[in-house]
């Protein structure tokens, strides 16, 4: 259980050490050995800027370094922290890459990944508690192939549809500080950029969530996002592109065990946001 023992991948069976190294062949690692590597905000703006399209964007996000505290948590979670029931598997320990419809017509946005879901398995809400709620929800409502996500690899499938994080990385008690939910804005700035010409709406599952949208949209230039919107569950606006082109922005509860748990979300109040973006 170290960066030295390479464990067992659960679904192909595959030895990888943990973190995992880019380009040995996860399941869905969007980058190689050459892949670029911010290592300062300044790296993050000029890459995400740099980025042509969203598999680029993502390549690059899957190997970023910028903040050196979430760098070393979740390294040290991989490493040294794994929950026993994970304990002989092995770690993504990596930034979550974007997941689903490279095309989507609607992005989700959480806050960051779980120390033991995306931070173990390289994918958004999966092999989590959060990631068990949200995908049977998914599947319910016709945007997710199953009903469970437990494994890069593991055959799930999104259409229409792509899940990015506000921090890419699994913060300490669930909370990246203000200056690394800055250093990350730009990676979501950018998709949001790239998936404009095709984007109907933005699902921002929680607060911080909202206000990330929000912050990367200012940078943009869309409109209607000053004075800034009021979170709610079910709450929307319309902001608009410099080209014209009007994306809803929705509210979500987030999917947390907190919210989940004591029927704030309840299933019905998930399944019926979800439906309403195909409107």
């Amino acid at each position: 259980m170290s960066a030295d023992a390479p464990d067992p991948h659960p679904v192909t069976g595959q030895l990888f050490a943990s973190p995992v190294q880019p380009g040995t062949g996860w399941p869905g690692d969007p980058a190689v050995a050459s892949t670029p590597v911010a290592r300062s905000p300044a790296e993050v703006r000029r890459l995400a800027h740099q980025a042509q399209d969203v598999t680029d964007l993502q390549a690059c996000v899957s190997v970023c370094r910028a903040c050196p505290r979430l760098v070393e948590w979740r390294e040290s979670v991989a490493r040294s922290q794994r929950r026993a029931a994970f304990a002989d598997q092995p770690y993504w320990g990596r930034p979550g890459p974007a997941f689903g419809d490279r095309s989507a017509s609607v992005l989700m946005v959480g806050l960051a990944p779980a120390a033991n879901g995306t931070n173990r398995t390289g994918r958004m809400f999966t092999g989590d508690s959060s990631g068990d709620f949200l995908y049977a929800a998914l599947h319910r409502t016709g945007w997710a192939s199953q009903a469970e996500s437990t494994a890069a690899g593991d055959g799930q499938v999104l259409k229409d549809i792509r899940i990015v994080a506000a921090v890419r990385c699994a913060p300490p008690q669930n909370q990246p500080t203000a200056q690394e939910r800055a250093t990350c804005r730009p990676w979501l700035a950018r998709d949001m950029q790239l998936s404009a010409p095709r984007l109907r709406a933005v699902l921002c599952l929680g607060g911080l969530a909202w206000d990330a949208v929000l912050a990367a949209a200012r940078e943009l230039q869309w409109e209607g996002v000053r004075p800034k919107p009021r979170f709610g569950h079910a709450r929307e606006f319309t902001a608009t592109t410099p080209d014209l082109r009007a994306i809803r922005v929705v509210g979500c509860y987030h999917v947390s065990p907190h919210n989940t748990y004591t029927g704030r979300l309840t299933t019905a109040m998930l399944d019926e946001v979800l439906l309403s973006l195909r409107e």
